[in-house]
């Protein structure tokens, strides 16, 4: 009886999955523009951090962990989310959702912590819309001694691909220490190809991470910022701790963004309801940032898609923090799509 009860269930899951999917393109299918409404001013927006995947190639205890902070009655059957929402066209609705007119995907190769996406897979759901997404590639390090040479011609060959613009890096995640220079090669296929390096800074609450600071404080990071002035690094999260939920590393990635010009700064996830219910803390790494004089190094991302409506609920929370901290309207083009395409190299959709 309860073997068919939970059939049943799933069935009825998937099925309430697919009518809300369904809305949701109906409901966007209806919408004439992108572009985000600000002041009576209209404004493009790109999101830089978005994760699809295969929810097969995540860990047991992650996917735990993630159907955890799933909605009722979602949670119930997590598969059924995840196979809606991380694909191309899953994200591209939450992306309609909220005018964002692109996006951009990330590979990941942390088998331990957040699991596998792979180049590509990536590399195909850019290629649902080739005008509207693009991706960052990734890379294997857990036997670096024995595949390094690999690793990296199988790295520069995604990045080759058609809208394939950076490398994602995630040394919690990943577990290797940000000063290492037996892994300097990366940065080193970054600045070759002229291909931006997105990296994770800050703790993660994902089981199974590294929370040492050589892993987590971008500070360890100076060195292969220095000797690679032609690779651009970009420090995701702002240094900051999503287990205490604080900021930890914020003043040190102020401190290297105007120290190095090849230093940029992404606040994703650090804003979302969760960690921050009056935006506080989001609203303090705007203005902290503005008032450094670095607006043009700001990069605009959510770490979406999560759940449903995560993608446009995270980008009103970023508007409000750059209104309540004084941003002009062309600050918040730079910061909402312009630093972008300009680091990036890249045209807007």
């Amino acid at each position: 009886m309860y073997q068919k009860l939970r059939i049943w269930m799933r069935s009825l899951l998937r099925l309430v999955v697919l009518v809300a999917m369904c809305i949701a393109f109906v409901s966007c299918a209806n919408k004439t523009e992108l572009g985000v409404e600000i002041q009576g001013q209209k404004y493009d927006v790109i999101d830089m951090h978005l994760h699809p995947g295969e929810w097969e190639l995540i860990p047991p205890e992650t996917q735990k962990f993630l159907a955890s902070r799933f909605p009722f009655p979602f949670k119930l059957n997590p598969d059924a989310l995840a196979s809606s929402v991380l694909t191309a066209k899953g994200i591209l609705a939450e992306l309609d959702n909220a005018k964002i007119v692109g996006g951009l995907l990330f590979a990941v190769y942390a088998p331990k912590t957040v699991g596998i996406c792979t180049n590509e897979y990536v590399i195909s759901q850019v290629k649902e819309s080739p005008g509207r997404l693009w991706g960052l590639a990734s890379l294997r390090v857990d036997r670096w001694n024995e595949d390094k040479d690999q690793q990296l011609a199988a790295l520069r060959q995604a990045l080759q691909q058609p809208n394939m613009v950076g490398i994602k890096l995630a040394h919690a995640h990943m577990h290797f220490r940000m000063d290492d220079p037996r892994y300097y090669g990366i940065y080193e296929v970054s600045a070759e190809l002229q291909k931006p390096v997105y990296l994770h800074t800050g703790s993660s609450p994902f089981p199974n991470i590294s929370l040492k600071d050589a892993y987590t404080n971008p500070a360890y990071l100076e060195d292969a910022i220095k000797k690679h002035p032609k690779a651009n690094f970009i420090l995701g999260h702002l240094g900051y701790d999503f287990i205490k939920k604080e900021h930890k590393h914020l003043d040190v990635c102020i401190r290297l963004a105007k120290t190095y010009k090849n230093v940029y700064l992404e606040p994703s996830a650090l804003g979302s309801e969760s960690g921050d219910p009056d935006g506080s803390k989001l609203r303090k790494a705007m203005k902290d940032i503005k008032d450094s004089g670095l607006v043009e190094r700001i990069i605009y991302g959510s770490d979406g898609p999560q759940s449903p409506g995560f993608v446009k609920k995270y980008l009103a929370r970023t508007i409000d923090a750059m209104e309540k901290s004084g941003y002009t309207p062309d600050e918040m083009k730079m910061v909402l799509s312009g630093n972008f395409v300009r680091v990036f190299r890249v045209s807007l959709p």
